[in-house]
């Protein structure tokens, strides 16, 4: 079985190539996810899958973990840096954010973004 730590660098690298379907087979079936171009939650591979889908239509997101942390409550926390285009190749976000994620069975159950400045 794998440490949370591959399974989501795992999941970092089928985002970055864009592979819906590899990422959703790392995450519980009602996964709780952010809706961070829109707000609020999505749950669901469905969801998720809608999400993503209309984000990549119009954004060119690239997300890589640089450290990852365990929490004191059990869940994982990933340093990650994020840069954010748009189609054309234009900035429109490059910073360090915190995604912290709770994984329950070998799968990601739901991830939280924190943009407060990390140490």
């Amino acid at each position: 079985m794998q440490t949370d730590r591959e399974l989501l660098a795992s999941a970092y690298k089928h985002f970055n190539a864009r592979d819906i379907d590899a990422v959703l087979n790392l995450m519980h079936h009602d996964v709780d996810w952010p809706n961070a171009m829109e707000g609020g939650r999505v749950h669901g591979h469905h969801a998720v899958r809608d999400y993503w889908t209309r984000q990549w239509a119009i954004l060119d997101p690239r997300v890589e973990p640089t450290d990852f942390t365990s929490e004191p409550d059990g869940r994982t926390g990933v340093h990650v840096h994020q840069v954010v285009r748009d189609l054309t190749g234009k900035v429109f976000v490059d910073h360090m954010v915190q995604h912290i994620y709770l994984v329950q069975d070998g799968l990601i159950r739901s991830m939280k973004i924190s943009e407060t400045p990390l140490s």
